[in-house]
């Protein structure tokens, strides 16, 4: 991609994270203490079941290096704003799931670096292996990510009505921007679009379903409450696919490795709108 479409991708990924710290209270990292199960298992799912499963999906499934690559940037990244939304709607426990995305956002910092990594040294043999720096990639993320929260955050604090009044415009705008990216990525990958849509298609939706499915079957097995439940579903299976697509633009420069992401970030509002219809016939 070119400066200017760097530029917006940065852009959109920073107005995303803002507004996540816009709707974010020092409240909301205490509740650890009030659900320490239902935590618990939500970031296991997360951080461990997420990237297992995708390592499966990308070894069972015939997956060109870039697609494969892909699905393993996603599986590493944690939950996004969208996953708070559709929890929301499907009746979920919305302070969980708040929660777990704001931890798991922060955890991910350390976890990306090294999970991309073994992506590209076990599924990119293209003769020349990319190597993420740990510590400059971990920099990278943190700046991109827990700053805009940071900043969203201590406007909260102290204009409350003007974060309130923002939430709303920022989402659109974050909405708008994911889009654009989409398009974006689509059209610089036309040549291969077709074939790499065929294969990540099928795989990312069997990860997007698969995570969903695992989180809460695991969080009924331990007797999380049913609300908990679908919310830990939802966190497990709804990633920030807008990060995975920066880091696969931004970090390591191939827009190849963002067609998993983007077809991942189409296909998870049909899953989303399923669960939304089942979340609240259950509850």
């Amino acid at each position: 991609m070119d400066t200017i479409s760097t530029i917006i991708l940065a852009g959109g990924l920073i107005v995303i994270m803002l507004g996540m710290g816009l709707s974010l209270r020092s409240e909301d990292f205490k509740r650890i203490f009030l659900y320490p199960k239902a935590i618990f298992i939500g970031l296991i799912n997360q951080l461990i079941f997420l990237p297992l499963i995708g390592l499966c999906i990308v070894l069972l499934f015939p997956l060109q290096p870039e697609i494969a690559v892909g699905i393993l940037i996603l599986s590493a990244c944690p939950g996004g704003p969208t996953s708070n939304l559709i929890t929301h709607l499907a009746k979920g426990d919305l302070a969980l799931s708040v929660t777990l995305t704001a931890f798991s956002s922060l955890i991910t910092i350390l976890t990306i670096p090294f999970i991309v990594n073994f992506a590209l040294l076990n599924f990119y043999n293209e003769g020349t292996i990319i190597e993420l720096d740990i510590f400059q990639t971990i920099a990278q993320i943190a700046i991109i990510v827990v700053i805009p929260i940071l900043i969203g955050m201590f406007v909260r604090n102290r204009k409350e009505e003007f974060a309130n009044k923002m939430g709303k415009p920022v989402r659109i705008a974050s909405g708008i921007l994911l889009i654009v990216i989409i398009v974006g990525i689509v059209l610089k990958e036309r040549a291969h679009f077709a074939s790499y849509f065929e294969q990540a298609g099928l795989a990312t939706l069997v990860l997007n379903i698969a995570t969903m499915l695992v989180g809460y079957i695991t969080a009924r097995m331990f007797r999380v409450k049913k609300e908990q439940s679908i919310s830990i579903a939802i966190e497990s299976g709804i990633q920030n696919g807008t990060l995975a697509i920066t880091i696969a633009v931004i970090l390591l420069g191939n827009s190849a490795f963002a067609i998993a992401p983007a077809v991942y970030s189409l296909l998870m509002f049909f899953s989303g709108g399923l669960l939304i219809y089942w979340g609240n016939k259950q509850t």
